[in-house]
């Protein structure tokens, strides 16, 4: 096997507040979380060691990357190098699909 599907749609959970997150799949050198923000709820500035990617599946938000606002919404695809400061608000329930690479 060693290969994973999964029905992201089908997994989304909306919570009256904050975030629901569900780990897709977990390997060495990657990780992959579904991340489901409820509408009016936001995940403060910080920074991640590894390589991150942010791919927005439904709603929509912002996203601030280094201090630049960056619109989200379905079909929006964000990179960021690690270390680099970000923060994100759901002006929608916002699902989004977060994942981690590198050591």
């Amino acid at each position: 096997a060693g290969y994973v599907v999964k029905d992201l749609v089908g997994m989304m959970e909306f919570p009256k507040e904050g975030v629901f997150s569900k780990v897709l799949v977990k390997s060495e050198v990657s990780n992959h979380t579904l991340m489901c923000l409820a509408k009016g709820s936001d995940i403060s500035e910080h920074t991640s060691t590894r390589e991150a990617a942010v791919t927005v599946l439904k709603g929509k938000g912002i996203f601030v990357l280094n201090g630049e606002k960056i619109k989200m919404e379905p079909g929006v695809f964000i990179f960021m190098p690690k270390d680099a400061p970000h923060s994100l608000s759901a002006d929608e329930d916002l699902a989004i699909l977060l994942s981690l690479s590198g050591k």
